[in-house]
């Protein structure tokens, strides 16, 4: 790949005036070799597998940062979903393995690992269920590890015992970090249709397909495509497009050439690029703040849901064109604790649940980082997990909830989680029960696939 003197000056100008950045570095791992009937030495195994092939990675990415001053704000592993590893099933195996995990992570020194996880879109097995039993204890007794459970897909439907399951797990994760205002459920995610190469937590894991170690990258800059938009005065839409998937080419082409380079020097295979714009609290690295740029004053107002599908699909289109390994989720994420745009809409009670999920239609993901309020019941969260599965299972796409019952708060109060995960308003959910719905269990089935009009 040919890098021209111009893209250089136009990246450097971008990282040092835009917070462009790469946002992860991830290595995935297998682990499927490390399953054995006794669980201290699937442990050992563990841990021995994750310092060998991960030893180096941080520094590899800070020898990165040194030489081609491009930042890379984390770096992170993840792993072949866990519930496929452990052979017993028990939920005190799970425990200790997240242990284990946790231990592996702080010697290589990520930030995170992921793939505490288990695909349930189609039934349980005896692992899925003693891994989810065990996901609100271990999510609280480690600090780097987050989970995800994958509880629908367009093939198989919505496995809506799991969604029940997944909101008595939420609540619960909440409770045991309730002194940490419910930190447990921002390391949880519950998907639809989820990826084998997503780069980015709380929802990455290496899928069974993927190979036996390869590193992925995310790139994000809200702030690029902001300023590009906010420069863009007298421009229609069409021209907004153009412009954003433009910008979404460079910033592409700087992540490729970073993971490709990063590859090289670990040895391992290049896996994909997610062009995702993930936003950070920092001002001005906001998604919400291009829609307002675009001409939404203010982030909820109607026209948001469509000002995001531009926004996406012009992403999604700039990176397809500048390379052949984009993958992952890629587009737009919609992060209520982490956008300060988002923050603001929020307190100021023009952007709702509701909204946010319409959105999510046209997103990257889905639900994420929002915080409600502590007495939310386990079946409305499960209801509103089922409510975003349907919306990827209908579209074909991934969908996502990461939802925080923050302990003790109601509507209005703060929250505030620090660093990359920001801070948020307690936001309003529906008083009007979803119980009796959430108690039939069963599967919804899958959609049809022919006969479209």
């Amino acid at each position: 790949m040919t890098i021209s003197p111009e893209e250089i000056l136009e990246t450097i100008e971008m990282i040092e005036q835009e917070s462009l950045d790469v946002r992860t570095v991830t290595m995935g791992i297998s682990l499927l070799d490390c399953s054995h009937p006794d669980v201290k030495v699937v442990g050992e195994r563990v841990i021995a597998k994750i310092e060998r092939l991960a030893g180096k990675l941080r520094e590899t990415a800070k020898g990165i940062e040194m030489d081609y001053g491009i930042p890379i704000v984390n770096t992170r592993v993840s792993i072949t979903p866990i519930s496929q590893v452990v052979a017993g099933g028990h939920k005190d195996d799970f425990i200790y393995i997240a242990t284990c995990l946790d231990e592996a992570a702080k010697r290589v020194g990520v930030n995170f690992i992921g793939g505490f996880s288990s695909l349930v879109q189609k039934g349980f097995t005896t692992q899925d269920i003693a891994l989810i039993e065990a996901i609100p204890e271990a999510l609280a007794i480690t600090e780097r590890v987050c989970s995800s459970v994958n509880i629908a897909s367009t093939r198989a439907g919505i496995n809506m015992d799991a969604v029940k399951k997944m909101g008595q797990v939420i609540k619960e994760a909440a409770r045991l970090t309730a002194d940490k205002d419910g930190l447990g459920c921002a390391k949880l995610v519950v998907f639809a249709n989820a990826v084998d190469d997503n780069p980015f937590m709380a929802g990455a894991f290496h899928g069974v397909g993927e190979p036996e170690c390869v590193v992925n990258v995310g790139v994000s800059g809200p702030g690029v495509i902001r300023a590009a938009v906010k420069e863009a005065k007298g421009k229609d839409l069409g021209e907004i497009a153009e412009i954003i998937k433009k910008v979404g080419f460079k910033i592409t082409r700087m992540g490729e050439l970073v993971g490709r380079e990063i590859s090289r020097r670990l040895n391992v295979e290049f896996g994909i690029l997610d062009v995702s714009l993930a936003p950070t609290p920092a001002i001005g690295d906001s998604v919400a703040e291009i829609l307002e740029a675009m001409g939404i004053e203010r982030v909820g107002a109607p026209g948001s849901t469509a000002a995001l599908a531009l926004l996406n699909d012009a992403m999604k289109k700039g990176g397809a064109f500048a390379s052949s390994y984009v993958g992952g989720l890629s587009g737009a994420f919609i992060p209520v604790s982490e956008d300060q745009g988002m923050i603001r809409a929020a307190r100021e009670g023009v952007l709702f649940i509701e909204k946010l999920e319409a959105m999510t239609a046209v997103c990257s993901v889905g639900l994420d980082m929002v915080a409600i309020p502590g007495d939310t019941s386990a079946e409305t969260i499960s209801a509103i997990i089922a409510d975003e599965a349907a919306i990827g299972v209908i579209n074909n796409k991934t969908t996502a909830v990461r939802i925080i019952p923050v302990p003790g708060k109601k509507v209005g109060d703060m929250v505030h989680f620090g660093g990359l995960l920001g801070e948020a308003p307690i936001i309003p959910v529906s008083r009007l029960s979803s119980k009796e719905f959430i108690d039939r269990g069963g599967r919804i089935p899958a959609p049809i696939q022919g006969m479209k009009n």
